[in-house]
């Protein structure tokens, strides 16, 4: 008989199932199954005429993310749709001048590509930024020119699981008048993070990776010294400071970050993100860091045992949680097939496959995976 996919309680998941594709699409605990069964009885039984105490919850979500992200303001924190709207409201939002540069990596996920190389016909260049380097946050910062306008980083590498010191950058740019935008949706959830101290004047996730949430409700974070600066390209009734008084004609733009929600919010995704945050706050993100460290230690001591080419960084202050790596007598996509076909979820990415367990991942889960390699 095979042992529990997981021993956590908020992780009832079946014995046969090996998940370790966190990086990708998450499973929900499961409070937050019960939480969306219960928005769900109420909508069938009652409708919305409790929309009151919908309102507080979704207050309550605001004031976890401003928690995740360090304890910002929650009038700098918007819910957007995805992670590709929140760099989009950005990349939209800003006025550009021909010669104008944005700074990425070459490992950027495209969601974090895209928006920026859309700015071509606006006479706007994107420099990429090798980060297969020795001091790849340097490499970072000598990119920087009169004509850089803003910086765009993933906080960890979706393919090589690389973390970045954002604080390091954050400050080459806040000393040179140059934005910073946070693409945060492979560390929130994962590790410890804070804008503050990154020095970041945008932060944007979705919620479904390491923050065990659903897909399309996404943190947008915008410092509130930034939120002006932003054109709003979207509008509508939400998005105004007297969202209430229908019959208003005389309107002015919310004086915080709701400014950047056009239109009805997704409730039913508020209530489930909300309730896996509660998850994150009650455990603290130091107790999750560690037990994730843990697994990924244990992952790369068994991976290394079996003769598997490492593609992501080893070191502690280099990782996350992700774990690229191939085999010598295999392509990455022949592995993919036999694992998924064993039963294991993990994606191919980076060149090779990709592992990523969460704090609550068993390790006779990740003894499993490893020996079907």
């Amino acid at each position: 008989m095979s042992s529990p996919a997981s021993d956590h309680p908020e992780f009832p998941q079946q014995d046969d199932l090996l998940y370790l594709n966190h990086a990708a699409v998450a499973p929900w605990p499961e409070r937050t199954r019960q939480a969306v069964h219960a928005f769900a009885d109420m909508n069938c039984r009652v409708g919305a005429r409790d929309y009151p105490q919908w309102l507080k919850v979704e207050q309550r979500l605001r004031e976890r993310l401003a928690w995740l992200i360090g304890g910002v303001d929650t009038a700098e924190i918007a819910l957007l749709k995805n992670t590709s709207e929140g760099l989009s409201v950005i990349a939209q939002g800003l006025h550009w001048q021909p010669g104008d540069q944005v700074v990425i990596s070459d490992q950027e996920f495209p969601s974090n590509r895209i928006p920026w190389q859309a700015l071509a016909g606006q006479g706007v260049e994107v420099v990429e930024v090798n980060l297969d380097v020795a001091d790849p946050e340097q490499a970072v910062i000598d990119a920087l020119g009169e004509n850089t306008r803003l910086v765009s980083l993933s906080a960890v590498q979706y393919g090589t699981g690389l973390l970045m010191n954002m604080a390091r950058i954050g400050r080459a740019c806040r000393e040179r008048d140059i934005l910073f935008c946070v693409d945060a949706i492979q560390i929130l959830g994962a590790l410890p993070f804070d804008a503050r101290e990154a020095c970041a004047d945008f932060v944007v996730a979705d919620g479904h990776k390491w923050m065990l949430g659903p897909e399309g409700l996404a943190l947008f974070y915008c410092r509130r010294e930034r939120q002006s600066a932003l054109t709003l390209r979207q509008h509508g009734w939400h998005m105004i400071a007297r969202a209430g008084d229908y019959s208003q004609q005389e309107w002015q733009v919310a004086d915080n970050a709701k400014r950047f929600e056009c239109g009805s919010p997704n409730m039913l995704g508020v209530h489930a993100l909300e309730a896996s945050l509660s998850l994150f706050e009650e455990l603290g993100m130091d107790t999750v860091q560690a037990g994730l460290q843990a697994r990924i230690q244990h992952l790369l001591d068994g991976l290394q045992a079996r003769g598997a080419t490492l593609l992501s960084p080893t070191a502690p202050d280099r990782r996350a949680g992700i774990v690229t790596f191939s085999l010598p007598d295999e392509t990455p996509a022949e592995t993919f097939q036999r694992l998924k076909q064993a039963g294991v979820v993990c994606a191919e990415r980076g060149g090779g496959i990709r592992f990523s367990p969460h704090f609550y991942t068993t390790f006779s889960v990740i003894d499993r995976a490893l020996g079907l390699l």
